[in-house]
């Protein structure tokens, strides 16, 4: 793997309100194997060549170290936006536990996205630092279907093993739930297709479920997405320029009806799919200030 120079690794986030609520955000790796043919990391406005090669930075976690050391607020750190945190990389390099020791030892919280299971390796990192500070894991879920996701995005671990990561979270205390991001048109945006990403999201604990109901499809990012259609499904891409889209996003025709759906299921099973309500849901009410009591 190659690392690459750097001189910070922290970085404040401008809207906390926003993304889950993160104070600070953080991309331990650049570059991504899972091979997912809707990434929107791809978008060359991320400056991320090669991005299926994996990359980090030089002394990172030392890095990390001295800038969470010297901040005065003890936040939420996100961790894995825009590159999954638990690439295969991971497994030899352990740059994502040795982070959260770091977040544990200062006192942090953290939000992680991630699609693979693991992340189960690293659960009693998790849970002791959800008895200390806040703690959301946000299990990328793109299809309920095992043979569909494996075309998709064919370098991850199926969606039934994402489902179960979700559940064993669950079970030892930790706030998880399912980003159904995307929806891809013609090939993701079924009702029965959603109807049962929130079923299997309630019987395997999920807390929330997130979406965004499209696909947003941008310069470099697009050409690969509708080569990769042209591969796996030929004739798509002409549908796809056949949709309205404002801003690079790629709508379903029957989007009104997927949210009406996707809302009755959530009321249904009694999941949290507003973004301010799953904030506020994982942000321990009444806690203790971490910053004054952790030593």
């Amino acid at each position: 793997m190659e690392f690459l120079d750097a001189k910070t690794i922290l970085s404040r986030n401008q809207n906390p309100d926003g993304w889950y609520g993160a104070d600070y955000n953080m991309n331990l790796y650049r570059g991504c194997p899972h091979g997912c043919i809707y990434c929107d990391s791809r978008y060359d406005v991320y400056h991320v060549n090669n991005f299926d090669v994996v990359k980090s930075k030089k002394n990172v976690l030392e890095l990390l170290r001295k800038e969470l050391k010297s901040k005065r607020s003890r936040g939420v750190v996100g961790i894995g936006a825009m590159s999954d945190t638990y690439n295969p990389m991971e497994k030899k390099y352990l740059i994502t536990r040795g982070a959260l020791k770091l977040l544990l030892r200062y006192g942090y919280g953290v939000s992680i996205d991630t699609k693979s299971n693991l992340i189960l390796r690293d659960i009693d990192l998790l849970e002791k630092i959800n008895e200390i500070n806040d703690v959301i894991i946000k299990i990328s879920i793109t299809t309920p279907y095992d043979n569909l996701s494996k075309i998709i995005e064919p370098n991850v671990c199926s969606p039934s093993s994402r489902f179960n990561v979700v559940h064993k979270l669950s079970d030892v205390g930790i706030f998880a739930g399912v980003m159904m991001l995307p929806v891809l048109p013609f090939i993701t945006d079924s009702v029965s297709s959603i109807r049962d990403m929130v079923k299997l999201s309630y019987e395997n604990g999920a807390r929330f479920i997130y979406t965004m109901m499209a696909v947003s499809l941008r310069s470099n990012q697009k050409k690969y997405y509708y080569e990769k259609l042209d591969e796996s499904f030929p004739g798509l891409r002409s549908k796809y320029e056949q949709l309205d889209n404002y801003n690079y996003r790629y709508a379903s025709s029957n989007e009104r009806e997927l949210w009406s759906v996707f809302k009755e299921e959530c009321d249904k099973y009694g999941l949290l799919y507003d973004m301010d309500d799953i904030i506020k849901a994982y942000k321990k009410e009444n806690r203790k200030d971490v910053q004054t009591t952790l030593f």
